[in-house]
C-alpha cells in the first residue's frame, strides 16, 4: 500500500492492497470449484477404469501440454493481454468439467484429449496469475499474499471436498458426479466474470523465446540452483497431486471418507498456513524451509504401515501442518528472485516461464516414475510407498539447492505497488 510522508513515498512493506485482494479471490474460487471435483477426478477415472496407467498418463499429459502453454503463451501475456490468458484459463478448466459432465464414463476414453484440454487452461491461467501476483506484490508482503493463498487454498479444501463427498455419496450412480462437475462449471464461470475486476496491466519489452536457456548457460546465476530446486520440487509434486486422494478410496471406498479427509487435513493446513504467514520473515526463510522439507519427508514412514484410513489420515494430518513452511519460502524466494533487479524484473514473464518449465520438467519425471514402477505395483505392498519416500524426499534436495539464496528477499528494493 502506498502512503506519501513529506512529499517522499513510503510503503507498508506487509499490507496488500485491492487489487492483491482481487486476485486472491479469482484463485480462492478456482481453489473452490477444483476443490469440488478435482478431488475426486482420479476417483472417477479409477472407478470407470480400474486402471492406474490411465489416470498417469492423464496427469502426464496434462503436465506436460500445460508447460508447452506457459512457454507459447509467454509472448501474448507478455507483449499483449495477460488478464485475457487468466480469464481464458478459468473459462477452459470450466469447460473441462463440463466435457466430463457430458461424456460420463466414456471420458476414460478420451484420457489424453481430456489432459490436453486442462493442461491448456492451467497453463493460461497459471501463467498470468504468476506474473500478475509478482507485479502487485513486494518482498516484504509476498511471504502474506502466499500465506492468504494458502489459508483461502485451505479453506476451499476444508468444505468443498466435504460437500462433493457428501452429494456423492447421497446420491446413486452418476448423478452425485454430474452435481458436483456442474457446480465447479459454474464457480468457473463466476471466477471469469470476477476477473474482468481487476485492472488491465501494461505490457512493456519484446517476448525472448529463449531467455531461460541462456540464464542457465551462465556461470554464477542464482537460477542455476533455483531451477533444480524447482524441478525437485516439481518431482513431488507429480506424484502427490493425484495419488494420496486415489489412495484414500482404494482404502476406504468409500467417497465421503475422501470428502472426510480433505477437511480435516485442510483444516489443520488453513491455520498453519496463517500463522506461518503471518510470522514468516526473510531472514527466517532458510530454517523455517529445511524444517518443513524434513518434516514432510519424515512423515512418509507411515506410509509403510497397512494401508488404511488412519495411516493415511496421519500421513495427510502431518504433510499439512509442515507443507507451509518448506512452501511459502520457496515460492517466495524463487520470486524475490525475480524481482532481483531491474532487468529482471523487466522479464518477469520469461522468468515465470523458467519456474514452470522446472515445475513441468518434475512433474513428468514424478509421473514418469509412477508408471514405470506400475508393473511392479503388485509384486509388493511396499512398492508404492518406496517410490512415495524416493520422490517425496525431493523437498531436501530443494533445500540444499535453496540454502544460499533463502532470505535474500530482505535485500531485495520494493518496488513502488
Amino acid at each position: 500500500m502506498r502512503t506519501v510522508t513529506n512529499g517522499k513515498h513510503d510503503y507498508d512493506s506487509r499490507a496488500l492492497d485491492s487489487q492483491a485482494i482481487l486476485l486472491l479471490a479469482v484463485q480462492a474460487l478456482l481453489g473452490t470449484a477444483n476443490a469440488l471435483s478435482g478431488t475426486f477426478l482420479p476417483v472417477y477415472l479409477w472407478k470407470a477404469s480400474q486402471s492406474f496407467s490411465l489416470i498417469g498418463w492423464f496427469n502426464f499429459t496434462q503436465f506436460l501440454v500445460s508447460g508447452l502453454t506457459f512457454w507459447l503463451a509467454g509472448k501474448w501475456v507478455k507483449e499483449h493481454n495477460k488478464m485475457n490468458s487468466l480469464r481464458l484459463g478459468v473459462a477452459l478448466s470450466g469447460v473441462f468439467y463440463f466435457v466430463v459432465l457430458m461424456l460420463g464414463k466414456s471420458a476414460i476414453t478420451y484420457v489424453v484429449p481430456l489432459g490436453m484440454l486442462l493442461g491448456i487452461g492451467n497453463g493460461c491461467f497459471w501463467l498470468a496469475f504468476n506474473v500478475v501476483y509478482f507485479e502487485i506484490t513486494e518482498p516484504g508482503n509476498r511471504d502474506r499474499f502466499n500465506g492468504w493463498a494458502g489459508l483461502l487454498g485451505s479453506g476451499a479444501g476444508i468444505i468443498a471436498p466435504w460437500i462433493s463427498g457428501w452429494l456423492i455419496t447421497s446420491n446413486k450412480g452418476e448423478r452425485g458426479y454430474s452435481i458436483i462437475f456442474t457446480i465447479s462449471s459454474v464457480i468457473f464461470a463466476v471466477a471469469v466474470v470476477l476477473s474482468f475486476w481487476l485492472k488491465k496491466r501494461e505490457t512493456s519489452g519484446t517476448y525472448e523465446w529463449f531467455q531461460g536457456f541462456r540464464v542457465l548457460r551462465e556461470r554464477g546465476n542464482p537460477w542455476r540452483h533455483a531451477v533444480p530446486a524447482i524441478i525437485s520440487q516439481g518431482i513431488r509434486e507429480g506424484v502427490f497431486m493425484f495419488l494420496i486422494g486415489l489412495l484414500v478410496y482404494i482404502a476406504t471406498k468409500n467417497e465421503g471418507k475422501l470428502g472426510n479427509f480433505s477437511l480435516v487435513t485442510s483444516l489443520v493446513a488453513l491455520g498453519s498456513f496463517w500463522l506461518v504467514g503471518r510470522i514468516l520473515k526473510p531472514k527466517r526463510r532458510r530454517a523455517a524451509m529445511l524444517i518443513g522439507a524434513a518434516a514432510i519427508t519424515a512423515i512418509i514412514a507411515v506410509l509403510f504401515m497397512p494401508l488404511s484410513y488412519k495411516t493415511l489420515l496421519i500421513f495427510g494430518l502431518g504433510t499439512a501442518l509442515f507443507m507451509p513452511l518448506y512452501i511459502i519460502p520457496m515460492t517466495s524466494t524463487v520470486f524475490d528472485l525475480i524481482g532481483a533487479d531491474e532487468n529482471s524484473a523487466r522479464q518477469r514473464e520469461e522468468y515465470v516461464i523458467l519456474r514452470e518449465a522446472g515445475l513441468t520438467v518434475g512433474r513428468v519425471i514424478g509421473v514418469t516414475s509412477y508408471l514405470l514402477i506400475l508393473p511392479y505395483i503388485d509384486r509388493s505392498p511396499y512398492i508404492v510407498p518406496s517410490l512415495m519416500l524416493l520422490v517425496g524426499a525431493f523437498p531436501l534436495v530443494s533445500w540444499w539447492l535453496m540454502r544460499g539464496l533463502l532470505g535474500r528477499g530482505s535485500g531485495v528494493q520494493e518496488r513502488a505497488s
